[in-house]
């Protein structure tokens, strides 16, 4: 493939999961990728980084360094599950902080190279939870909805050049579905959707890509939601 061929991108949370897969599959398509995360990410084709996205003056470092992109997915984020009247408030700010500020800082230094270039795709991960919502998540889905509203005002912000969209993935086979961060009640929900079972880190990361190449052209402020047919929009 080499819809993407010539391409710069940089996708955050690429050590892992829907990261991973995200750059693994752009480079796939052609393009030349640069891997972020909190820990240092396997390279691929292109520049390795370690960055905090929820501290301004680290994705500021980055992009500096990075250079203009022309295809920026922010796939880092957290989530915690803890039914609300027993959370702490540094719980829920956390998740905020990394999947909502985080998403905005990102997005923020991106989109400064990508107007000064007049175009780009900046593609950001939301989650299915923030349609349907979920017991014990409430941190997680309001940054989630967060994610999904700073898209839509993004993509009307810098419209025509930069297109702007988000991908709120159902459950999928990553470390963040696990025994270690959800309890077994959460689990047993995760296949309750019309295809019956979790995605693949690859089937999301093909959104990426549709989104990232020629087909996805016509598209801004949309939210693609890959989940099984949990969310019906």
């Amino acid at each position: 493939m080499s819809a993407l061929r010539g391409k710069r991108a940089l996708v955050t949370g690429a050590a892992r999961g829907i990261g991973r897969a995200c750059a693994v599959a752009l480079a796939e398509a052609g393009a030349k990728v640069t891997c972020v995360d909190i820990a240092p990410p396997e390279p691929l084709n292109g520049a390795v980084f370690t960055t905090e996205i929820s501290d301004p003056q680290a994705v500021t470092t980055l992009f500096d360094k990075a250079g203009p992109q022309d295809i920026v997915i922010n796939a880092a984020g957290i989530l915690i599950e803890a039914p609300t009247l027993e959370a702490d408030l540094d719980t829920f700010d956390l998740q905020i902080a990394v999947n909502l500020r985080g998403s905005f800082l990102v997005a923020r230094a991106a989109l400064i190279g990508m107007a000064a270039q007049k175009h780009g795709r900046l593609i950001l991960i939301a989650s299915e939870l923030a349609h349907l919502g979920r017991a014990g998540f409430a941190g997680y889905c309001a940054s989630k909805a967060g994610v999904i509203g700073l898209t839509r005002a993004l993509a009307r912000e810098f419209a025509p050049d930069v297109l702007v969209n988000a991908i709120a993935p159902g459950p999928t086979d990553t470390a963040m579905l696990s025994a270690q961060t959800m309890s077994p009640e959460a689990l047993a929900l995760e296949t309750q959707n019309p295809l019956g079972r979790i995605a693949r880190p690859e089937e999301i990361a093909a959104a990426a890509v549709f989104l990232s190449g020629p087909g996805g052209s016509f598209m801004t402020g949309q939210t693609i939601c890959p989940s099984g047919g949990a969310v019906m929009l």
